[in-house]
């Protein structure tokens, strides 16, 4: 199986890597997005929604690039897209 164009192996869907949880209302994160976001001194439990944490993770990026936090941030993105949108 392939995510974002990585072979990921089944057992690794059910770590804590790829399981997404709802931290606030419409916002998903697994708990290794919130280690990478906090470890970038952003706390997504400060958000109100998901535009406001993409838009501190793009001020972030901006000033730096960090290979990791974007691969995140586009994972968000995707997966905050479908997660509100087929509801």
């Amino acid at each position: 199986m392939k995510i974002n164009n990585q072979e990921i192996n089944i057992e690794d869907l059910q770590s804590q890597k790829y399981m997404h949880k709802e931290i606030k209302k419409g916002i998903f994160l697994s708990d290794y997005q919130v280690e990478v976001l906090l470890r970038n001194g952003i706390n997504p439990n400060d958000c109100g929604s998901i535009n406001e944490l993409i838009y501190l993770i793009d001020e972030v990026l901006d000033e730096e690039l960090d290979d990791e936090l974007d691969i995140v941030s586009r994972e968000i993105i995707e997966f905050n897209y479908y997660s509100n949108t087929n509801k």
